[in-house]
């Protein structure tokens, strides 16, 4: 059912690194973007990916976690993503990209889940470092890092009420609290 999928996909932060995904599975994960809806169908977004240790450590020094959780600074060594999806815009295409980046990412979470993985979209990320890191050319945007992985962690979602922060937080047993409106409150008007 697909509302168990969207309830499954959440921006899972702590992976078990040792299960690997091969190329396989990301080039199936990016073909599933490539697919999906393209503002005007110009098809601007180009993909890197990566599997390998090496290539991964390089991502991840880029990377900001979880911005509300001040004192955490990411996955430790061994919970960090087993792979990762760059998303990138091709200026030589169009100088926007729109939706297209969200709607890729989504759908890339989207069959992660159904493969029984989970990810994470990283907006924060030190896009000149990753530049020269990976020698990524100067035509490619980097829009979003997308990070793959065997999930360790519990993620719960919590009704939240008008005026609570949207903040999600840590509870003592790791499990990751994500607060969410309720649907009466963000339908403006029905007709």
């Amino acid at each position: 059912m697909f509302k168990d999928l969207v309830l499954k996909c959440r921006s899972y932060r702590r992976f078990y690194e040792d299960v690997a995904i091969d190329d396989k599975t990301l080039r199936e994960l990016v073909d599933f973007a490539r697919l999906s809806a393209s503002a005007v169908n110009r098809q601007p977004l180009k993909y890197i990916i990566s599997g390998a240790r090496d290539k991964n450590a390089l991502i991840f020094s880029t990377l900001h976690w979880a911005g509300t959780l001040k004192n955490w600074p990411g996955p430790a060594e061994g919970e960090r993503p087993a792979a990762y999806i760059l998303i990138l815009g091709d200026k030589e295409i169009g100088a926007s990209f729109g939706m297209d980046p969200g709607i890729a990412a989504q759908t890339i979470l989207l069959g992660a889940v159904e493969k029984g993985l989970g990810g994470c979209m990283l907006g924060a990320v030190d896009r000149e470092d990753l530049r020269k890191l990976l020698n990524i050319p100067a035509r490619y945007e980097i829009s979003l890092v997308i990070a793959l992985g065997k999930p360790k962690e519990k993620i719960i979602l919590e009704a939240m009420n008008l005026g609570d922060s949207y903040d999600y937080w840590r509870d003592k047993e790791e499990g990751h609290h994500v607060p969410k409106r309720k649907l009466p409150d963000i339908i403006v008007a029905e007709y």
